[in-house]
């Protein structure tokens, strides 16, 4: 749909989420299968909401051998979960340079329309560590700098096997990674799910409490 149709029909103020997910072949089997019925479980949550449905964009960026969008933002009401599948090494730095370059695009269109937003999510979620060299400090530095600029909140969710160490070196001090328990995305994209509820109900710039991480996130990572 032309953005112009697009901010014509639905001109309410935008709350994004970019999922930046990790697709490589030690996703495969139970984790991606976990993982994309926590996507259907992000959906058929935030739907639940109207106001929510109309505010909340989600854009999905997988990053395995390759980095892929899989969902250009799009707004929850007119978003159908993919099933994604699981292969390949792990390009983590250039999966991070891609979401926040999309970001920061994104933003930039809603200030031509003139659309409000609230500040983005950006979510992390990886089972192992970068395998394309160095480039994942280059863009841990550029996260930790933009999130110090307010220009985005980013969340780094480690599943059994993740590189614990090298996600406290991405993410900003302020927000450390969290393991997942288990296989428990439902209850995460839940979380999310309702976070983004809470959000959307929210006044810009207003300070809100999001509910408690204990039903997914282990305690110690």
């Amino acid at each position: 749909m032309p953005l112009d149709i697009e901010f014509a029909q639905n001109g309410e103020p935008r709350c994004p989420v970019v999922l930046l997910l990790d697709t490589s072949g030690s996703m495969s089997g139970m984790p991606i299968d976990q993982l994309n019925a926590g996507l259907v479980t992000f959906k058929q949550a935030v739907q639940q909401d109207r106001k929510a449905s109309l505010r909340v964009e989600v854009t999905i960026i997988t990053f395995d051998s390759s980095v892929n969008t899989v969902q250009d933002f799009i707004t929850v009401d007119q978003f159908y979960p993919p099933k994604l599948k699981a292969s390949g090494s792990t390009s983590m730095g250039n999966g991070i340079e891609s979401a926040l370059n999309q970001l920061e695009s994104r933003r930039e269109t809603y200030n031509s329309y003139g659309i409000p937003c609230y500040k983005p999510r950006i979510i992390l979620i990886t089972d192992g560590g970068p395998t394309d060299g160095e480039s994942w400090k280059t863009a841990a530095q550029r996260v930790r700098q933009e999130y110090d600029l307010g220009n985005f909140l980013f969340y780094a969710v480690g599943v059994q096997g993740a590189d614990m160490n090298t996600l406290r070196q991405i993410a900003p001090l302020e927000l450390p990674p969290v393991m997942l328990q288990g296989l428990n995305f439902k209850e995460f994209f839940k979380w999310l799910s309702d976070s983004m509820v809470i959000v959307s109900e929210s006044q810009i710039g207003q300070q809100i409490s999001l509910p408690p991480t204990d039903k997914w996130a282990q305690t110690t990572a």
